[in-house]
């Protein structure tokens, strides 16, 4: 088998697990109902996967620095698959809660290991477009493992999609096995190399750019299907196929986003897309009775939000192009945490103010972005004068 057929196992396999990351999202009414609980403490599921994610996979991955890649990649599948099994066999929000914490540390050690596996893969001048098919896999889980996940929540229980998950993991591992070669793990990069990037501002600035963007998109996303159902009054059948529209206009953004940055510029296009993503939030709110008009509004939000996506990556590279891998590990974190604080904070609004709220406080967080992405620009024109 050629190595372009591997990277794209590590891209199908990145889907599965992007899957069991996101699914939550779009059937998190089910779940609230199935064990009990309000919407607002299901979102805590949410909270705790990316927390677990954020902070447990830079360990992980600097404890298993050494180790051969294929071995790391099929013990996170391992580990993927006894997490998908307690989460559809054990009972309860606690053991639920601790199966979301595994998965989350599966998941972040596979997605990492398979991004460095997929540019040892591919030839030297395509290093970047192994590491993007792997991506483009995970992407997928948006568009097509979250609407499919919540058609079949809608017919069978929602504990079966986890149980299909851990049959596949079983697959996947067979995969791993069979078709992934043997390669040497690398030195590790200390922790405390990685924090000593955050003191320069115009890294803490683009980082920060990030934590406001998915901050104020997971906000609203966490909790998208109670609002489509509960206040825009959306039936079974329309959310599937909303979801499946955002999921489309996530790709679209993305693949807008790497265009416009080479055309317009890095600021122009993240300016332009978060303001547009904030406008998006607002208008959801303002139209969040309508479904006829909400439809194109998720689109228009998904986007939005999605541009940045690309962007923010590349913006960061451009700050520090002499240590990019650390600054993509740093912004991959800094995504989960914001991830957990939109999670988090989602809930608190659900719980003491009103779930249609969440669009409008999300508007403000990504509005935050747009003036710290203002800030960073002039902060570096002023460092470029400076030094010229």
């Amino acid at each position: 088998m050629s190595n372009t057929w591997k990277i794209y196992m590590l891209a199908i396999v990145s889907f599965l697990v992007g899957t069991s990351e996101l699914i939550i999202a779009g059937i998190l009414d089910k779940v609230a109902a199935s064990i009990g609980v309000p919407v607002s403490v299901a979102g805590q599921l949410i909270t705790v996967f990316s927390l677990a994610y954020a902070f447990g996979t830079p360990v992980i991955m600097a404890l298993t620095s050494r180790m051969d890649r294929r071995n790391l990649l099929i013990y996170s599948l391992v580990a993927f698959v006894i997490g998908n099994a307690m989460t559809a066999v054990l009972p309860g929000f606690l053991l639920l809660f601790i199966s979301r914490i595994v998965l989350a540390l599966s998941t972040g050690v596979f997605i990492v290991t398979a991004l460095m596996v997929a540019s040892k893969l591919a030839p030297p001048d395509k290093q970047g477009s192994g590491i993007a098919t792997v991506v483009m896999g995970f992407s997928t889980a948006l568009v097509v493992g979250v609407p499919l996940g919540r058609v079949a929540a809608s017919m069978y229980d929602w504990k079966l999609i986890f149980a299909g998950l851990g049959v596949l993991g079983l697959l996947a591992i067979f995969g791993m096995y069979s078709l992934i070669p043997k390669s040497e793990g690398e030195e590790p990069v200390p922790i405390g190399k990685q924090l000593a990037l955050l003191k320069e501002p115009r890294i803490a600035m683009a980082l920060l750019i990030t934590f406001f963007w998915i901050a104020g998109y997971s906000i609203v996303y966490t909790y998208i299907s109670p609002f489509l159902l509960s206040v825009t009054g959306m039936s079974e059948k329309i959310v599937s196929i909303g979801l499946f529209a955002f999921g489309i206009a996530s790709l679209l953004g993305s693949k807008f986003g790497g265009y416009s940055s080479d055309k317009w510029g890095v600021s122009r296009t993240l300016i332009g897309s978060l303001l547009v993503h904030a406008l998006a939030l607002i208008l959801i709110f303002i139209g969040a009775m309508s479904p006829i008009v909400m439809f194109p509004l998720l689109m228009l939000w998904s986007f939005a939000a999605w541009t940045s996506g690309p962007t923010t990556q590349y913006n960061l590279v451009q700050q520090a192009p002499e240590a990019s891998g650390i600054m993509l590990s740093l912004n991959n974190s800094v995504v989960q945490l914001a991830m957990a604080f939109g999670a988090g904070l989602g809930g608190v609004v659900v719980e003491q103010i009103s779930l249609s709220s969440i669009s409008w406080i999300g508007a403000i967080i990504v509005f935050l972005g747009v003036i710290t992405t203002v800030a960073s620009s002039r902060f570096s024109r002023s460092e470029a004068l400076d030094k010229g």
